[in-house]
């Protein structure tokens, strides 16, 4: 295990890390990032952990040997520890991942503002964070912030300063100091105003449109779903689950096939109703960028337009069709769940449609992560019966879905 090795590919693999140190760490690599900050306001990026993760250690590590991969991390918002001879201090190193101390120093002697501005903004970055709020607090790193989140802020600070702020200046102000600089600066007014997801979701937005392709959806059909029975011998159970009003189909992520499979094994009557959500990074490559046009997908960044691609979602549900929303939000590395994100919980609850579960195994064998070729591994895929919203909040029924699918897998 060369842990030297480790850190110069990482640093090689993103310019978005500045420094790394591995150690080893319950018998596997430990990474501590350091972040470039600089270079992740230029390139306007808000979400710092989703960066690092998935384009610095998940790619490492689909390159690494089985012992040589990064099991844990934490990413330190100061510059790493060292010695005189400015080596790690690994020792002072070792005591940070003992105490998984990711969100390291805030400094609370600094004198809080006093106006009426900064406790009004104070207030609902509380409201959202179980972390206490200083001046210094890293929106991200250190109040645990995410792209959710920042939409909610953006509309309060829309509503109650009167500034409209986008992800391109948001990149440059996700220090609570230089925001409430920053709205001192350009506000309106002050008027502290609620908001709920309910309201950003129904919002109107006069450009939003769906795009159908019913001709091309079945040509899409007709060729993968004989093709997958016979290379992956495909068995699909549960489809009389799927109700034939608007719903939102919510299954596991194992690998990029998942999405064509769930393609492939929708009722044409469903199929041509339905739209799927993916995110640019993936499927905005020149080679999948016509696949996901011209086959129903709405196309998601993280790092712009927000605001703009969640009422986007929306629209599907809006319209009474059916929308497919991996709750994962990616997909996993070591075929366990990965957390569930809300979004599709609030979806449901604001539309008042049930979401029907679907469970996907085999495809993780089938295309593993970093694979072109597909594998002729057995694939099934299972639709539970639909969960309904009811007077559930957004939490409840998340939890209750993720139950619900690793109850029967």
């Amino acid at each position: 295990m060369n842990l030297q090795k480790t850190q110069i590919r990482v640093l090689q693999l993103s310019s978005y890390v500045k420094e790394i140190a591995v150690i080893k760490h319950n018998k596997s690599p430990f990474a501590i990032i350091h972040p470039n900050f600089q270079r992740l306001q230029e390139a306007n990026i808000i979400n710092i952990e989703s960066e690092i993760r998935w384009y610095a250690i998940e790619l490492y590590n689909l390159q690494a040997k089985e012992e040589d991969k990064i099991r844990a991390y934490i990413i330190y918002k100061e510059p790493l520890p060292k010695t005189s001879t400015n080596e790690f201090d690994i020792d002072a190193i070792k005591k940070i991942v003992q105490n998984k101390k990711s969100n390291n120093i805030i400094d609370a002697s600094i004198d809080e503002p006093s106006d009426n501005l900064y406790q009004v903004l104070k207030s609902q970055l509380s409201s959202m964070s179980k972390e206490t709020v200083f001046p210094t607090s890293h929106l991200e790193l250190d109040l645990g912030l995410d792209s959710l989140s920042y939409v909610e802020l953006f509309v309060f600070i829309e509503h109650s300063f009167g500034i409209k702020i986008d992800e391109k200046i948001f990149s440059k102000l996700l220090i609570m100091q230089d925001l409430y600089e920053y709205i001192k600066e350009h506000k309106e007014y002050i008027v502290a105003t609620k908001t709920s997801w309910e309201d950003i979701l129904n919002e109107q937005n006069d450009n939003e449109k769906l795009i159908f392709s019913p001709l091309i959806m079945f040509a899409y059909k007709t060729i993968l779903l004989p093709f997958f029975k016979l290379f992956f011998r495909l068995e699909v159970k549960g489809v009389e689950n799927i109700p034939s009003t608007s719903c939102i189909i919510a299954p596991t992520h194992q690998s990029m096939l998942d999405g064509f499979l769930v393609e492939a094994t929708l009722p044409y009557s469903i199929f041509k109703n339905t739209f799927f959500l993916a995110y640019k990074q993936v499927f905005g490559t020149k080679l999948l960028h016509p696949i996901a046009t011209h086959g129903q997908t709405i196309l998601i960044d993280a790092n712009i337009n927000l605001k703009e691609t969640m009422q986007h979602t929306s629209l599907p549900l809006k319209k009474s069709k059916n929308l497919v929303i991996f709750p994962e939000g990616a997909r996993t590395r070591d075929r366990k769940l990965l957390e569930f994100r809300p979004f599709f919980a609030m979806l449901s609850k604001t539309h008042n449609v049930p979401i029907v579960p679907a469970i996907i195994d085999g495809s993780f064998e089938a295309l593993p992560s970093g694979k072109v070729l597909p594998r002729p591994k057995k694939v099934k895929l299972t639709y539970l019966k639909p969960i309904y919203p009811k007077d559930m909040s957004y939490d409840e029924l998340t939890k209750l879905v993720k139950n619900t699918i690793e109850e029967a897998m």
